[in-house]
């Protein structure tokens, strides 16, 4: 188990270098003066010229990104907006407890939901309940978040006036962002459930278990759902990482202060350092979901970590 763990932080860390080079290298070749957005389109050639020079824009691309390598792993700086002046960090972590309550709540009820329904169908295939599922996960997987959540808003708050249309910080204000961004995970996780669940049911040995008298319910949670879990747990992972960048729009269109909101406005004002932040913090996010499926993979399946 240790060395399994170790060869995939391993894995975490070229990931995140990558990402980072991409990143930055985007960003590089992006056009825009970060110079003129600190001053303003009205500042002197002489002022823009030492603010470029401060902030080592006048050095090469190998310098700029060894530099910038060197501030994240020795003193964990992503450097500091040129719109607030702040630490990028310090911007990040203080929107990012919104983005990941708003993810942890629309991942939870899209487990919930999109297992029990996976079950279900499989249970009752062919059924007008599987094709009542099969309908669901069609329309969930189709249709765009922004959407969705522009529908409840019209729904819920215009015509019915039941619900907050934006806003965070109440259980009323977080139920359409957590179901909007949660519908489209539910709808995966619930299609992955009935094939992997359709598979297990027929094995051998689910007969053999039924041929001895086991009841229904046994059978399907303790020998099939068991073994179907390692591509459930697959999707709940990767849908739980999605939700953390899918929760960009989301935040935008309830206008929840999260990390999506941030990043969206800083695109805007070209707040290029917060923007390269943000999507290493987003990078690091969804690669430490991954490790933790990688994990669960060894716990539920022992043979796994000997890989």
């Amino acid at each position: 188990m240790p060395k399994y763990i170790l060869k995939r932080f391993l894995y975490l860390i070229f990931v995140l270098f990558g990402v980072s080079l991409i990143v930055f290298t985007l960003l590089y070749v992006t056009p825009g003066d970060p110079a003129k957005i600190i001053l303003g389109e009205a500042a002197t050639p002489e002022a823009l010229e030492e603010v470029r020079e401060s902030l080592g824009l006048n050095d090469s691309y190998i310098v700029r990104y060894g530099n910038y390598i060197k501030n994240i792993v020795l003193h964990h700086d992503l450097g500091d907006s040129y719109v607030t002046g702040r630490p990028v960090l310090t911007e990040i972590m203080e929107v990012f407890p919104n983005t990941l309550s708003l993810a942890t709540t629309s991942i939870l009820i899209a487990i919930v939901l999109g297992v029990t329904l996976g079950i279900i169908s499989a249970v009752k295939q062919y059924s007008w309940i599987d094709n009542f599922v099969m309908v669901f996960a069609l329309i969930g997987t189709s249709a765009p978040i922004f959407w969705i959540g522009i529908l409840m808003i019209l729904l819920f708050s215009v015509t019915l006036n039941w619900l907050p249309p934006s806003g965070y910080g109440t259980i009323q204000q977080m139920i359409m962002p957590a179901v909007a961004l949660g519908l489209q995970s539910t709808a995966m996780i619930a299609r992955m459930t009935r094939s992997s669940m359709l598979e297990m049911l027929r094995q051998d040995y689910i007969k053999t278990a039924r041929a001895k008298g086991q009841k229904e319910i046994v059978v399907i949670l303790k020998h099939v759902f068991r073994n179907a879990l390692i591509p459930i747990v697959t999707v709940i992972g990767l849908q739980f990482g999605v939700l953390l960048g899918g929760a960009m729009l989301t935040e935008v269109v309830f206008s929840i202060p999260g990390l999506g909101r941030l990043m969206i406005d800083s695109i805007k004002m070209r707040d290029y350092p917060v923007v390269q932040g943000g999507v290493l913090f987003m990078a690091t996010c969804f690669s430490l979901v991954n490790l933790m499926v990688d994990l669960i993979y060894a716990l539920v399946d022992p043979k796994i970590s000997k890989v």
